[in-house]
């Protein structure tokens, strides 16, 4: 007998409703968002793909295959500042901004990054960020809003952003249901984002439940539900939807301890000499390739850190596979890993010289390789410190 799982959508409603254009008190603490007016990059941006992942920019990625942009003056034809193929915009500050397509259909582009720290319950922070409307939309929706959530947000589609829950039926029958994500911070519908000239403020407060550790900017509403306006004062109608400009991310506690709002230095409480070995817990690449992920850049920045901190340091980075796959294969994946690793640290400032990369493939484990939660722990980057 087939079975068929059934798939179920509920709306619900939103968490919490922000009117554009608000003015922020007066801040206070500590910026929570690397890189927020995404000035660090790995590259200057040369092209606009309608696919693709966004992996140039530091500390921020796309949680969907929906292709979200890097515009900067240093950028291509296709992708600079002021003038680009999606529209015209200055950035609010600095050098750079990204783009993503809020559409009057269901297609979704969305950004992301992890916290430099995890919020803490019964807190009260603020989220702001800026947008404008790129002049080549056929109107403005309304709905962008931000998402606070513990774990990492993904999908391989290209659709709204949803909340996946299977509930068992029975032994050999799963229900899945769709539920839409309720976004702490989120622009009123009934006002629609449309200033193409300059930037609008999307900013509200609210309670984390704690843990909260990534950030996800977007429309997590339908279509139906995103308060589009159409406008026929835009220029050419070369997109059909909304395509918004994003500046300026920032979060902070507004009733924290004074110790929570001090910069970190990473991993101060522990103690660094020559031989000790460190995992990198938070080290992602594509699957069985050497490509690294943008979620990767948090954890690399406090390596970063680090190395700053102690100007004399060398280290190793060494990459280690699970017993899947011939060793070849293995060892070469590791290897690859390894050095992209070193690439990238390299090319935020660490010299080549403190630096050495090596693969060991599936010759160390540290886990069983019998499990699938071993053989993830085998799959892993770590740091041994050769020189202090």
């Amino acid at each position: 007998m087939n079975f068929t799982r059934v798939h179920i959508i509920i709306i619900l409603s939103t968490a919490v409703f922000q009117p554009c254009h608000t003015l922020a008190q007066n801040d206070s603490g500590r910026n929570l968002i690397s890189n927020p007016s995404f000035e660090k990059y790995r590259r200057c941006p040369d092209k606009i793909n309608p696919v693709g992942v966004l992996k140039i920019v530091n500390a921020w990625f796309q949680p969907t295959s929906g292709s979200a942009d890097y515009y900067n003056v240093c950028g291509s034809v296709e992708c600079f500042v002021p003038n680009n193929k999606l529209g015209i915009q200055q950035p609010r500050t600095g050098d750079g901004y990204c783009g993503i397509y809020c559409s009057k259909d269901n297609y979704r582009e969305y950004l992301q990054t992890q916290l430099e720290q995890p919020l803490k319950a019964g807190h009260r922070y603020r989220l702001s960020f800026f947008v404008s409307l790129s002049e080549y939309s056929t109107g403005g929706v309304a709905t962008i809003g931000g998402l606070l959530s513990k774990e990492r947000l993904s999908d391989t589609t290209r659709a709204i952003l949803m909340k996946k829950i299977v509930r068992p039926i029975t032994s050999r029958i799963s229900q899945t249901t769709s539920v839409y994500y309720q976004p702490q911070v989120m622009n009123s519908a009934d006002r629609p984002l449309m200033d193409t000239q300059g930037w609008m403020e999307i900013t509200g407060d609210f309670v984390a439940e704690g843990g909260e550790t990534f950030l996800t900017i977007g429309n997590f509403l339908s279509a139906a539900s995103s308060g589009y306006t159409d406008d026929t004062l835009l220029l050419t109608y070369l997109l059909p939807g909304s395509y918004y400009y994003i500046d300026d991310v920032k979060l902070y506690c507004l009733d924290c301890d004074d110790d929570y709002n001090d910069e970190p230095i990473a991993k101060t409480d522990t103690t660094y000499k020559v031989g000790a070995t460190f995992v990198l817990n938070n080290i992602f690449f594509d699957t069985d390739k050497s490509t690294l992920l943008q979620q990767s850049y948090q954890e690399l920045q406090y390596l970063i850190a680090i190395l700053e901190s102690h100007p004399k340091m060398k280290i190793e980075i060494s990459g280690h596979t699970d017993s899947q796959g011939s060793d070849l294969h293995n060892q070469q994946l590791s290897e690859n890993r390894a050095k992209e690793v070193v690439t990238y640290l390299m090319e935020n400032g660490i010299e080549e010289k403190r630096l050495k990369f090596k693969g060991y493939g599936k010759t160390q484990p540290i886990a069983t390789n019998a499990t699938e939660e071993g053989r993830q722990k085998n799959r892993r980057v770590e740091f041994k410190i050769l020189d202090l």
